[in-house]
């Protein structure tokens, strides 16, 4: 048990996201989260207004049993098989946090200068939410999908466009933490 409540190594979990993508390459699978909300929106009817949603939703049914078993997964490695040590952040990232004013850097793993109620629910909250939202929305759709589907499935099926949309993703996460974190916080 005491196996499961710590992290895994890379030479564990790297294997097992290979063997994961071994078994979907065989099936003819591409993995990926952001293509769920477009079988979501199928599903309750937004094909009647956009040709985009005109798609048998049936065929891509397998991936939301993915976002499925994220969310229990999730709630289950959160709740039952965390250990509850404190994350293991650099020195230097403790430091840059404190001073953007996050008080338990590194202590909690969403920290609650953003992710309170109090938090969520302020004028600064709730505009993070609405514009990150509807950039990552924006972004996912015009990169052809998100960072999930497009380094683990695209980088495995070694396509370019992939390769450039990760690059794309590292930079943006760049200029988010070094630029635009310090204005918002």
């Amino acid at each position: 048990m005491e196996y499961i409540l710590n992290p895994w190594p890379w030479y564990i979990s790297g294997p097992l996201i290979t063997l994961v993508m071994v078994i979907l390459i065989l099936f003819g699978k591409n993995f990926g989260m952001s293509s769920n909300l477009r079988t979501l929106c199928t599903i309750s009817g937004a094909d009647k207004y956009a040709d985009f949603f005109k798609i048998d939703w049936k065929s891509y049914s397998w991936n939301l049993v993915v976002v499925l078993g994220a969310i229990i997964g999730g709630f289950i490695a959160t709740q039952f098989l965390s250990n509850g040590a404190p994350i293991d952040l650099s020195v230097e990232t403790i430091t840059d946090l404190k001073n953007l004013g996050f008080s338990n850097a590194g202590e909690n793993l969403l920290p609650p200068e953003i992710y309170s109620w109090d938090a969520i629910l302020s004028l600064k909250g709730l505009s993070v939410l609405i514009i990150g939202g509807f950039l990552v929305g924006f972004g996912a759709r015009y990169a052809g999908g998100c960072t999930s589907g497009h380094a683990i499935s695209g980088l495995s099926n070694l396509q370019i466009p992939s390769l450039i949309a990760v690059v794309g993703f590292f930079i943006g996460g760049l200029v988010m933490t070094h630029f635009i974190l310090p204005l918002i916080f």
